[in-house]
């Protein structure tokens, strides 16, 4: 099992109980360092709630600090850019996470008014230097909590598109953004990535519908965790070229033989998400167990 990318596929029961339960399958415990500053970075594209269609649900956020608080971690905080200069002011107070922050010692911030420094990305595809930046520059543990989401422009907005928000401007990526994304991943890595599935949005990742899985899917390996999660949502994932391209970088394995999905039966949990336009040929074709095996 050593030589697998392990990601774990849990449904959501107690959810605080169910983060932990994700986690530890696969050992997450070894990425993190007491010492270390670590940074949690959700998805708050937009500022929405409660039912958190296209945005990180807070819980998980709040179940995330727990588990780091109770391994020793004081040195905490959570940043977002997002689709405005106060978008991610917002989300914090809409979401509930302004307080839970304060009860637990947690920092905020708001990438967008953060300081950028610009690094340039050595052998790149397409990316040749990004403005990144400093909080997250400086953190010694990137804890990656994006969506489970359909996107009009990447086709999926998962653990890869979510370090968008880490840079400026954003805007740049959208042209040849599966070459960019690979790059911009050779920057930013996260230790560890948590997909929160408990609900998905098909169509669009903005105003896109409701698609209620009630799951979460974790993995260290950025490029398996985004894998398992477009076959979760019924998407071949030979199709978006980002992960391709990662995997040819060394930043992770697309390689489904090379991958332990931990948890629940994929075949249990996968759903059609509806694609968004231009994107048809992505979905999944063939026997399901042929795929999986």
């Amino acid at each position: 099992m050593n030589n697998f990318a392990k990601v774990s596929v849990v449904k959501c029961l107690n959810l605080f109980n169910d983060v932990e339960k994700a986690l530890k399958l696969i050992d997450a415990e070894k990425a993190i360092s007491r010492s270390e500053k670590i940074l949690i970075k959700p998805n708050y594209i937009i500022a929405e709630g409660p039912d958190y269609v296209h945005v990180t649900d807070p819980r998980i956020i709040k179940a995330l600090i727990i588990w780091l608080k109770n391994m020793g971690v004081d040195d905490i905080i959570i940043a977002e850019g997002g689709l405005s200069t106060d978008t991610a002011d917002r989300a914090f107070k809409i979401t509930g996470l302004t307080k839970t922050a304060e009860k637990y010692g947690v920092k905020l911030v708001n990438l967008n008014k953060d300081k950028f420094v610009k690094v340039k990305i050595p052998d790149p595809y397409d990316l040749r230097e990004v403005n990144i930046a400093k909080t997250v520059l400086e953190a010694d543990c990137i804890i990656n909590v994006p969506k489970l989401k359909i996107h009009h422009i990447a086709g999926v907005t998962l653990c890869a598109k979510n370090l968008m928000g880490c840079i400026s401007p954003k805007g740049i990526m959208h042209i040849n953004i599966h070459k960019k994304l690979a790059d911009l991943a050779s920057i930013i890595r996260p230790c560890i990535n948590i997909v929160d599935g408990i609900i998905g949005s098909e169509g669009n990742e903005i105003s896109g519908d409701p698609v209620k899985m009630n799951i979460i899917i974790a993995g260290l390996d950025i490029v398996a965790t985004d894998t398992i999660s477009c076959i979760v949502m019924g998407i071949d994932p030979k199709k978006p070229e980002y992960l391709q391209l990662m995997s040819k970088k060394g930043l992770g394995t697309c390689d489904l033989n090379k991958i332990k999905v931990l948890g629940e039966n994929l075949i249990d949990i996968i759903r059609n998400f509806r694609l968004a336009y231009g994107f048809e040929d992505w979905r999944l074709k063939g026997p399901l167990n042929n795929l999986l095996k």
